[in-house]
């Protein structure tokens, strides 16, 4: 039971890091060639499209069974401090930086009239949103990927598999 824990883990630690990645190498390269409402509109269409069952499946099932799983290992060296580590760099780096961060902003754009704005308006809030946006996502799929590795380390290194 407890390796299949650590799949399961594994696999939503996964999803993650490559659901961020895929942003950051593909997505926002996209999304920066649009004019500013159509970057707005696009990524205003984009956050309200990603508060779904699937992607709160990766996404807090990652934050809660990561935690778990490095208890479920305790005292099993070193599948447990690489759990751990894993745990502690998505809860901060990634679920962190989210709650704290790019939802924040994301907020704040969602109430924004793209409609209703002068080119200068919509121009000011690309700026204001796109660069650092853009900088908290790319936190995120380091630690991401960071957490993904331990999490495989972990699993190499489970005496149990």
């Amino acid at each position: 039971m407890a390796t299949l824990l650590l799949i399961v883990t594994a696999v939503l630690t996964a999803l993650v890091a490559g659901l961020f990645y895929a942003y950051s190498c593909s997505v926002v390269l996209g999304l920066g060639k649009l004019s500013d409402a159509e970057y707005l509109k696009a990524m205003q269409n984009i956050n309200r499209e990603i508060l779904n069952p699937l992607f709160f499946m990766s996404f807090m099932g990652t934050a809660l069974l990561l935690p778990v799983s490095a208890f479920v290992f305790r005292g099993q060296q070193p599948a447990f401090i690489f759990l751990l580590v894993a745990t502690l760099t998505y809860l901060t780096g990634v679920f962190g930086v989210t709650v704290g961060g790019n939802v924040p902003m994301n907020d704040i754009l969602d109430k924004f009239d793209i409609p209703g704005s002068s080119a200068e308006a919509l121009k000011q809030m690309r700026d204001n949103f796109e660069n650092r946006w853009n900088f908290l996502n790319n936190i995120r799929t380091v630690f991401s990927v960071i957490s993904i590795a331990l999490v495989i380390c972990a699993c190499l290194w489970n005496k149990e598999v």
